[in-house]
């Protein structure tokens, strides 16, 4: 669901959206819970050490933790192995920034 002007919220340098009040709440009390892991990245790409960008129908929520990526037939690659991929990814994250 898209989020609202109305319940916004400026957060590492990123205007975040949420849909109600009661989100945007819950963001602010444990922000690192609810972000997407890697900075927003494409998780999968991340996995294979190389940055791409996201969309957000794209995702997966795994542990309680947010991941994106690139589209739905990489989110399907993904999923097939998440535990190594996610492996994979924390190896690269975040010294891949540069």
């Amino acid at each position: 669901m898209r989020g609202s002007a109305a319940h916004r919220l400026m957060w590492r340098g990123a205007v975040w959206h949420f849909a109600s009040a009661a989100n945007l709440a819950a963001f602010e009390g444990d922000p690192v819970r609810f972000a997407p892991r890697y900075g927003g990245y494409c998780a999968f790409a991340l996995a294979r050490g190389a940055l791409a960008p996201t969309v957000p129908d794209a995702f997966t929520i795994h542990e309680g933790r947010l991941y994106l990526n690139y589209s739905l037939g990489i989110r399907s690659l993904w999923q097939a192995d998440l535990q190594g991929h996610i492996r994979a990814a924390d190896g690269h994250w975040p010294q891949i920034l540069g």
